[in-house]
Order: structure tokens, then sequence, then C-alpha cells
């Protein structure tokens, strides 16, 4: 196994040449402190991200933990088994990282994180606080305001009154969900990072109209002491009159040619993508339903929005190229402009539906293919289950396991699997909802021959669905077993102001936490 030191890789991450850094502790690990360039990708779910993440297999890997679970080691197995060339495991982990003299950063998608408060900081963005927004609805103020997050985040809680619309969709829809320019603009989201990146964009695409970021989001909202809406229905609008995207295309080309983007035609694209010597993403900036019915063959969905706010989860090669698409010429280009300023190399490439500039999706999930179990029915797992010798195990995220599970089951995780399973078990039947995770799961217990491997036939939704018996487990797995579960971030939303206060402070402290050369990698 390769290793490489603390010292040597902080060189490596310096130098321009492609390399991928991935912490493969799971969530509630890698949150409590990480590289701040290092890419989750959790041991539970390897070889799904790997392949997603870094798709050239001579590319220069490095993997890390914290330098005692070893979970490294196994994942640096994992991948040579697939054909990666140059994989190597960070000596002593993050705590032999934080050993060499180097910061650790706690949190998720920090990068972006940082770079939302650069751009704050540089451009000194206009903000509106909770109660002069409050104010004003209450005066019955004309003010349109608009949640640059996805809809699945935006229906679990909204400003009264918003509106849902994707930060990346706010380059094509603003117009028409704005009657006039003289009506103030505030963008919101749940913290702080969408609603200036969101507020900036419409700025800088020249829009007249008063423009603030709501400052702190829903979390200052609720801090301030006013109700938030749940289940909202509203969302953008269609896109304006074909003139008006006309001319807003010509802006935002604009606007990133100035920031270096190009704009490939397919031909030069499908030559970039085919180098086996170097990186190349294709990402579709367009929204999920777009990208449903029309997507382009070889591209993965990055909707625009939340690849600004979440670029380690499509990202992990530093000195890749990326290649955005859209059918409108509009949100790409300003995608691709903010993610140069972020340090990428990105472009955009206009397709017609339907060509192919691909051999493949970046990240074909070769875990998808690894052979399941034999599966059990529910009345055998029955019959298991009075037998006494029979360890039922399941491998939900630990969180739908409080909630509820079958009696007497046993929570795991694919780190954990072999410590979590006796050496006297005969039968062994794994449950979940998510075929993927058995895959995983089941490649883990293959070399225990003396036990007879099944998988719970539909799953606990199935379970649940015919009536038979479940059990909540509030305490159970505890919280310091619960490793893929951070609870600083998903606490805020759940009534808790203090982890509300705690999660902006972090939010706004990250970058007095950069050292020069890391803050010399961002351009804000």
């Amino acid at each position: 196994m390769n290793t490489v030191s603390p010292e040597m890789l902080h060189d490596w991450l310096g130098q321009p040449a492609e390399l991928a850094v991935l912490d493969v502790r799971e969530a509630g690990e890698f949150g409590l402190g990480h590289l701040l360039f290092a890419v989750p990708a959790p041991y539970s779910r390897f070889e799904f991200d790997l392949d997603q993440l870094v798709p050239l297999r001579a590319t220069r890997l490095v993997l890390c933990d914290d330098g005692r679970s070893r979970v490294a080691e196994r994942a640096a197995w994992r991948a040579n088994a697939l054909g990666y060339e140059r994989v190597y495991v960070l000596e002593g982990g993050t705590e032999g990282w934080e050993r060499a003299g180097y910061r650790l950063f706690a949190g998720v998608n920090v990068p972006s994180k940082v770079f939302g408060e650069l751009v704050e900081e540089t451009h000194h963005t206009p903000r509106i606080g909770a109660s002069d927004l409050h104010a004003m609805l209450e005066r019955g103020e004309r003010v349109v305001v608009v949640d640059g997050r996805p809809f699945a985040e935006y229906r679990k809680m909204n400003i009264p009154g918003s509106l849902c619309c994707p930060n990346g969709e706010l380059p094509l829809r603003i117009s028409a969900i704005v009657e006039n320019e003289a009506i103030p603009i505030v963008v919101n989201c749940a913290g702080r990072t969408r609603s200036i990146i969101g507020a900036q964009t419409l700025l800088e695409l020249g829009i007249r109209n008063p423009v603030f970021a709501l400052e702190n989001g829903t979390q200052g909202w609720t801090l301030a002491g006013f109700e938030l809406e749940r289940g909202s229905a509203r969302r953008y609008p269609s896109a304006p009159p074909q003139t008006d995207l006309t001319e807003r295309a010509r802006v935002s080309a604009e606007l990133a040619a100035r920031q270096g983007v190009r704009s490939l035609d397919p031909g030069e694209a499908r030559q970039w993508l085919a180098d086996p010597a170097r990186t190349t993403y294709l990402l579709d900036v367009r929204t999920p339903e777009e990208f449903e019915t029309e997507a382009v063959p070889g591209a993965r969905n990055a909707p625009g929005g939340q690849l600004v706010q979440a670029t380690d989860q499509w990202l992990a090669v530093r000195g890749a190229r990326v290649l955005l698409l859209d059918h409108d010429g509009i949100r790409a280009p300003i995608v691709a402009r903010w993610l140069r300023r972020m340090g990428w190399d990105a472009h955009t490439v206009r397709v017609p539906v339907g060509t192919v500039i691909a051999d493949r999706a970046v990240g074909s999930a070769v875990a998808s293919t690894l052979p399941l179990p034999v599966p059990v029915t529910h009345d055998v797992l029955d019959e298991w289950r009075q037998s006494g010798d029979c360890l039922v195990l399941d491998v939900r995220p630990s969180m739908e396991f409080r909630r509820g599970h079958i009696p007497g089951s046993t929570w795991s995780i694919r780190p954990r699997i072999a410590r979590d399973v006796p050496a006297g078990a005969k039968r062994i039947a794994l449950v979940s909802d998510d075929l993927l995770v058995l895959r995983l799961v089941a490649r883990e217990l293959a070399e225990r021959k003396d036990v007879a491997l099944r998988y719970l036939d539909g799953g606990y939704r199935r379970w649940v669905a015919e009536g038979r018996p479940t059990e909540a487990s509030p305490e159970v797995p505890t919280d310091r077993d619960a490793i893929d579960y951070l609870f600083f971030v998903h606490d805020r939303h759940e009534g808790n102001l203090e982890a509300a206060r705690q999660y902006l402070a972090w939010e706004q402290g990250l970058v007095a936490l950069l050292e020069p050369e890391e803050r010399a990698r961002f351009k804000p």
C-alpha cells in the first residue's frame, strides 16, 4: 500500500497537476473535522461515489480517515481492485495532518461556504436583516422574496410568501418573476451562501431592481422570533419570451467570457472527454425535470445553484476540466463563471438535444453491477427470528433506524459490519431500502463462508406496508455510534436555536481560518 505524508500532500495540493483527495469516513465523522479540499466519499458507498467523482483510473488519488480506523486502507484495496493505479493513503489520517501543523475544517461543503463568505467580503453584497424584511411585509410593501434552494428544501420551511427559484434558475427566470424594476428582490436560503451567491448573480447580470441577500436566511428569520411556512408549493414560472432570452444569453456569454469561460462546440468537447490523460467532467446544469426529459447522453445532472453551493458533491479532481451545458445559453455560462472564481477550469458546450458527446456518463455506477444476496421473504424471516440463530442487520441510515425498525434488529453500517456480526452468527438478514447499499454490505461479508447471507425482500418499507410489527429507539444507535449523521448541521432546522446560532457562527468564521495559500486559490 502506498502512503503519502502530510507534508508531501500539502505540497501536492499546491501544484497544478490533477489530484483527488477523498475522505472515506462517514458524514458524521467527516463533518467534525477534515482537510479543506478533501471530498467526502464515505466507505458505506465508496465504490459508487469513487466512480462518479474520479472517472479516470490513472488519476492520483489520496484516501484519508482519522488515522486509527484503517478504513482508508480498506478503501484503497477496493480502489486498486477497480483499476485505480495511483492510490495513496494519508499517513496518520486527519490526526496526522493536524499533528503536522495543518488545520482541519468542521462542517460540510466547506470550500463553497468559504467562497460565499469571500464573495460577500469582496463585493459587499447588499443584505437585509430578518426584522427589516418582516417589517416591510407587515406594512404590505411590494417585495419579491425568492428562495434559492431546490424545491424539496424549500418545502421543508420557507419565508412566508416567498417563491422557490433555485439560484441556477435565477438568470433565466427572474424577469418572469418580478413585474417591474422598482420592486425590491430579496434572495434567501437556509443560511448564508446561496443568499449571497443568488443576490450577487442578479447584481452582476445588471438587474436594475434593488437586490438584497436575506442575512442568515431562514435560520436568521427563526432566530429573530418569526414563524416559517412549511409545505409551500410556490415555485418559479416558465421562462420569459424568446426576445428576453436572446438578450440575457448575450449578457451571460459576455460575463462568462470576461472570466475566461470558453464556449466549445460538440466536436472539441468530444476530444476533451476522450482524452485519457486529463479528467473532464460533463455536467448538465438544468433542472432535474428538464434533465429527465431531455438528457444529453454522457452528462450528469448538477443543477447550477447546487453545483456552486455543494461543489464537492460533483467535482473531486483538482486540476480537472469542467464542461457545463444547458439548452438556453444563459444558465451554464453564469455557473461556469462562478466555478472559475472558485478555482475550477470551467467552460461551456452547446449541445443539441439527443447529441452524444461522451462514450459513457461520468460515473457508470460500477458498484451497481455487484451481485445481490438471495432475498428472503417476510414469512421466512419471521421463522428465522424465532429460531434464535438469525441476526437481522439493519443498514439503513441511523436516524431512520431510530424512528422505526424490525423488533430485535441491530443497526450497523458498512465500516463496522465486521465488528457488529458476532462470530457465532449462522444466518444474517440484511435490511435496507437501497439495493446499492445491500450490494456493498454483501461484498463486505463475502468472506464469511460460514454464514447464510440474505436480504429482506422489499426492504423495511414493504415490512411496514404489510402492517408487521416495528419498534422505535430514539437513543439507539447512540449519538456516538451514528457516524453517518452530523447533528450540528441537521438540528438547526429542527427547532434547535442554539444549533442554528452555532452553525451561523461557524459559517461566518470560516474565512479567518484560511491560510494565505488556501485563500489564494479562490478568486471571488
